[in-house]
């Protein structure tokens, strides 16, 4: 990216992080369904759930933080399918700007927003009685991971922001992204599950993340669930990618 694409970029970013800022409904949208389920979870189902864990939060807590970033990028391509609808990316491209810079305001404003949406949560599994014995480094690959999954599902939400015809619907995307922890290692071990459930479970995207991101939170050895996390999110995110880039390609020629 040369110094020109940068600064333009750089200058979409705080564009969108203001409009995010300015939309406290959106910040507390975000964050508090998460923390919703993990208290939820931890106080009225942990109980009667079996986790072969003698801390259910430590279980719970990398499935809680792919639901929020699940839930906050629907509003990612609900604001791109706004600056469309209301001509804001013709009056950008009017001027002498580098056009990729527009898309990857909104992607590094989802990675920002993000990542603080996490932070919080994760204050709040310290409070509760999340503990973890994971060092600089596996704290590192855990933000590395899950980063590479926020980038994976904005790009997913940019192409639906392009694509949609309402607001709705460059929104409603996120819905089946957001149940799919829910049939995943995120809550319970797949082993409790029906066979086709257990089936499907296992070799779903999510479950090779939290397990993953379970392993480096616990000081566990990762084995080879942290290359199919990374080789679910690079796969998913270059296609999305493509994809978005050519129905942008589309709407602004």
């Amino acid at each position: 990216m040369t110094t020109h694409a940068f600064n333009d970029t750089n200058v979409m970013l705080g564009r969108s992080l203001k409009h995010v800022t300015r939309s406290v409904d959106t910040i507390i949208t975000v964050t508090i369904m998460p923390i919703a389920f993990l208290l939820l979870f931890r106080y009225v189902f942990g109980g009667a759930i079996e986790a072969n864990t003698d801390n259910y939060v430590n279980y719970l807590m990398p499935g809680v933080l792919l639901i929020a970033i699940a839930s906050g990028i629907s509003y990612t391509g609900f604001r791109l399918f706004n600056d469309m609808q209301n001509g804001i990316f013709e009056r950008f491209h009017s001027m002498p700007i580098t056009r990729s810079s527009v898309l990857w305001g909104h992607v590094l404003t989802s990675l920002v927003a993000n990542a603080i949406s996490v932070a919080v949560i994760v204050g709040v599994g310290l409070i509760i009685g999340f503990r973890t014995s994971a060092g600089v480094l596996a704290w590192l690959a855990v933000a590395g991971i899950l980063a590479l999954f926020t980038l994976a599902l904005t790009w997913i939400a940019v192409l639906a922001g392009l694509s949609a015809s309402t607001p709705d619907g460059a929104s409603a995307f996120s819905y089946p992204i957001v149940f799919l922890p829910f049939v995943s290692s995120a809550f319970v071990p797949t082993e409790t599950m029906p066979g086709p459930v257990r089936a499907f479970a296992e070799n779903q995207p999510v479950t090779s993340i939290v397990d993953s991101t379970r392993a480096l939170l616990d000081g566990q050895p990762v084995g080879s669930d942290v290359w199919l996390a990374l080789g679910w999110c690079a796969g998913i995110g270059i296609v999305a990618y493509v994809f978005a880039v050519l129905a942008y390609r589309r709407k602004v020629r």
